[in-house]
């Protein structure tokens, strides 16, 4: 009998993620029309692009449907930007390629100081050959795999002599490239607080990489300060128990080699949708046996990941992340706790991958997620901006959590109003930026929590709650 039911629930499982991915198939995104985008162009006009700016409504219709597409083109451009920012990371922290300790911030302040191979240290000229040589032979390193392609398609061959050459000065570019950024950032933060405080800073933060290549990081923190804020609108009873049944996530993200840690040594994952179903369960507002959740991206990267887990799940194979302690980043407690408890609802702890010994003191965890969570998420290529579904979706709660930040205004309005009419009337979206709340739009912002992850300065999030109004 148990062997019978065993299949059963097999047989019902397959049969019901067959049916979602069907139904997820049907939801091909169709781009924003002129007459959706009009309330926002109208009262935007002093900031729009200069090919829509100062036209009337007629000559903007006109121009529409190619700027569009154009535009959608443009911003997954940035993808391979995003990608080459990936590249020099895992070139400084990666660990899975080299034996070499990982890069400092005083060695990298000599390299921005004097750019060139003087100011290079034996440990960088060390982690650099290596990762040529990876790069040449990658042999089963599914991300020297995916670099050596984005190398090759940069004309960057790391097969011979010549090439290798080639690569070195294409990768110490971008490194400076990375480094000029990151210290521009810094700069336009500075001067926003002081010219406003935090408000001001948390402002300006909320587009700072609007000109920055499409990132696909993702850390484990953000989805506490998601919980934080899903447990205070429950408290004030905005959510009912068991009334989430339709969320969507904009850009779950990919774990390659994030920029804070650094860490390659377990495969690529993703954890945003598998925290998002962990914290609903766990609060009471969703039930296993009606959450669905929708993932939009336009990254293929992202988008193939996540479909490849759904058919393994359909065939009984469960999905495994590995969750990162540093205990140098002292953390809050909360924030320990939330980490260690991260996945009950939804899984059972496993013996996790081994650390390094260049990374020797980390504390890991790994959950296997069971595979009816997994066939849960829905994979749909949609770029927030551009597009939306062609039908109302009416989903509870989207969430979009460092994702907004690399639009400028004028591109989240867009983004907002997509957003609106994928919610249903009382609907929430909780963002980590401060959008700016148009009179033509129905989003209107409800509450914040802040969330403070660590000692340090400024590590911590504010998730804004954003409603749709009637």
């Amino acid at each position: 009998m148990r062997i019978r039911l065993t299949l059963i629930f097999w047989l019902c499982l397959a049969l019901a993620t067959l049916l979602l991915a069907q139904a997820a198939r049907e939801q091909t995104a169709r781009y924003l029309t002129h007459a959706e985008a009009q309330p926002v162009l109208q009262l935007m006009n002093e900031i729009l692009p200069a090919e829509l700016k100062d036209k009337d409504a007629r000559a903007q219709a006109a121009l529409w449907p190619a700027w569009v597409r154009q535009q959608d083109a443009a911003v997954r451009a940035r993808l391979r930007q995003g990608d080459e920012d990936t590249l020099i990371n895992f070139l400084l922290f990666g660990v899975s390629f080299t034996p070499q300790p990982r890069m400092t911030a005083a060695e990298l302040a000599r390299f921005k100081a004097a750019p060139g191979a003087s100011a290079l240290s034996a440990v960088f000229n060390a982690r650099l050959n290596d990762l040529l040589r990876g790069l040449a032979e990658p042999g089963t390193n599914e991300r020297l795999i995916f670099l050596r392609k984005l190398v090759v398609r940069e004309d960057r061959q790391p097969d011979t002599p010549a090439g290798r050459t080639n690569l070195r000065e294409y990768v110490l570019t971008h490194l400076l490239r990375v480094l000029n950024e990151q210290e521009g950032y810094q700069r336009t933060l500075e001067a926003a607080r002081a010219a406003g405080g935090a408000n001001e800073e948390f402002i300006e933060r909320s587009k700072l990489y609007r000109a920055r290549g499409l990132s696909l990081d993702t850390t484990l923190a953000p989805n506490y300060a998601i919980e934080e804020s899903l447990k205070a609108l429950k408290a004030r009873g905005l959510f009912k128990p068991t009334g989430v049944k339709k969320v969507a996530i904009i850009g779950p993200g990919l774990d390659f080699t994030d920029k804070a840690g650094g860490y390659d040594f377990y495969p690529e994952q993703t954890l945003q949708p598998f925290a998002l179903i962990d914290s609903l369960l766990r609060l009471g507002l969703s039930s296993a046996e009606t959450l669905h959740v929708t993932a939009f991206d336009l990254s293929p990267r992202v988008l193939e990941h996540l479909t490849r887990a759904a058919q393994r799940a359909t065939q009984g194979q469960a999905y495994t992340v590995q969750l990162l302690h540093d205990p140098q980043a002292q953390w809050k407690p909360e924030l320990l706790k939330y980490w260690q408890g991260f996945g009950n609802q939804i899984g059972k702890a496993v013996t996790p991958s081994a650390v390094p010994e260049a990374l020797k003191g980390l504390e890991l965890r790994a959950l296997r997620i069971n595979p009816a969570s997994v066939a849960r998420i829905h994979p749909v290529d949609l770029n927030i901006v551009f597009q939306r579904l062609p039908s109302a979706e009416n989903f509870d709660l989207i969430i979009a959590t460092n994702i907004l930040v690399y639009y400028d205004v004028f591109e989240q309005s867009l983004a907002l109003s997509n957003i609106e009419s994928m919610l249903r009337t009382g609907g929430l979206l909780l963002s980590n930026n401060a959008l700016l709340e148009l009179p033509v739009l129905k989003m209107k912002s409800v509450g914040y929590q802040t969330t403070v992850y660590s000692e340090r300065a400024n590590d911590g999030d504010h998730i804004v709650w954003y409603q749709r109004a009637q």
